[in-house]
């Protein structure tokens, strides 16, 4: 039974976590959601949408002007009517990737840490995971263990790039390794790219658009973290023809549609000129290096983040045991909220020392939490 499978993952943490923040009136930075709303022309076009009497099912697939403008992001060959389905954020493009492409049995390549929903849809498909670990302080991975992960029975391995909850950015050296080996192991490369805006040093590369990849990758995007609209849950899936149809063939079935008047807005978001996102870079930047530099004057192991709005932070210096203990203390003794990341390890004791931190937060918001964790010192 898919219940029971699930049941052993139990309460998300970012759940748990949100309750606790509210109960102790702590600053919340640990659930990845902006404290600020998106821009206002994006929100404009909704309401124009609404008032337009766009109310009532969209296509199966997605509205064609925004499959039209996820298609222009992603060169010539994308054919938004068979390569693009839109989803309820990519929250249920993961789910429909691997029930629509997995079997029972098959094998699923997972770098941990991991967004932990890969974890459970890889449970819902009834396939089995193998892990490789990202290891600080680069959190990049051992070519050898990736090859030992992979076997005849490997399905799809699944590349977060830039990556939560490390904010590593993957190089092209890296994903060429990866592409490599799905080559030889005829396995899917599913690629997670919400964040791909977001990247700081190095670059985004595209997995698909590598040498010899196209048949073979399945990205995944959205809306919410590069728009700041988080819950307007607008995602989508590019993928060739025959993988597209299998994506569908889930897809139809978790959703059928997703909120109509909200894709169309959605195009118009995508259709912003690139002073829009040179601006977002340079705000998470600046925050960044904001967080960041109060971390590791506290006394935090820091390193910056290539990509993402996280950081994941070595606590091991003030004394606690694990990292569930010191996330326990910073919400009930300082008033601050962040993520223990051993929730996203399948061996737990790789997180132990580390504490995950959203900087996606107004500067105030941000000001106020350093301000918290200066307690810490005391």
């Amino acid at each position: 039974m898919v219940a029971r499978r699930l049941e052993a993952f139990g309460t998300t943490v970012f759940a748990e976590i949100s309750r606790l923040a509210v109960e102790h009136g702590a600053v919340n930075l640990g659930q990845g959601f902006p404290d600020f709303d998106g821009p206002e022309v994006v929100k404009e076009a909704a309401i124009e949408a609404v008032r337009a009497g766009h109310g009532q099912y969209a296509p199966m697939p997605g509205v064609p002007g925004l499959r039209r403008a996820i298609a222009g992001r992603h060169g010539g060959w994308v054919d938004p009517d068979a390569h693009v389905t839109v989803t309820a954020g990519c929250t249920e493009a993961i789910p429909s990737v691997l029930l629509g492409l997995v079997d029972p049995g098959d094998e699923v390549v997972l770098f941990e840490p991991y967004y932990d929903s890969y974890r459970a849809c890889v449970a819902m498909a009834g396939a089995t995971p193998r892990f490789v670990t990202l290891r600080a302080p680069d959190f990049t991975f051992d070519e050898v263990e990736l090859r030992g992960a992979f076997s005849a029975k490997t399905k799809a391995v699944l590349v977060n790039t830039p990556h939560n909850p490390t904010g590593r950015v993957f190089t092209r050296e890296e994903l060429e390794c990866i592409g490599r080996l799905c080559e030889e192991f005829d396995a899917i490369a599913v690629c997670d790219e919400v964040y791909e805006e977001l990247v700081f040093e190095g670059e985004h590369i595209r997995m698909v658009d590598l040498p010899g990849m196209r048949e073979r990758v399945v990205t995944m995007s959205s809306l919410g973290k590069t728009f700041s609209l988080t819950g307007w849950k607008i995602g989508w899936v590019v993928a060739p023809e025959e993988l597209t149809r299998g994506v569908r063939a889930a897809h139809q079935f978790l959703t059928y549609a997703v909120n109509t008047p909200m894709q169309h807005a959605a195009a118009v978001a995508l259709g912003m000129g690139d002073a829009y996102f040179d601006e977002l870079r340079a705000g998470y930047r600046a925050k960044r290096d904001l967080l960041c530099d109060a971390l590791g004057g506290l006394g935090f192991g820091v390193r910056k983040p290539a990509g993402t709005y996280f950081v994941l932070a070595d606590h091991s210096g003030f004394g606690f045991g694990d990292d569930v203990a010191f996330c326990k203390h910073l919400i009930e003794e300082v008033g601050v909220a962040a993520i223990p990341p051993s929730a996203f390890y399948e061996n737990k004791a790789e997180g132990k020392d580390l504490v995950r931190f959203a900087f996606c937060k107004r500067e105030e918001t941000l000001v106020e939490a350093v301000g918290r964790l200066g307690r810490l010192k005391g």
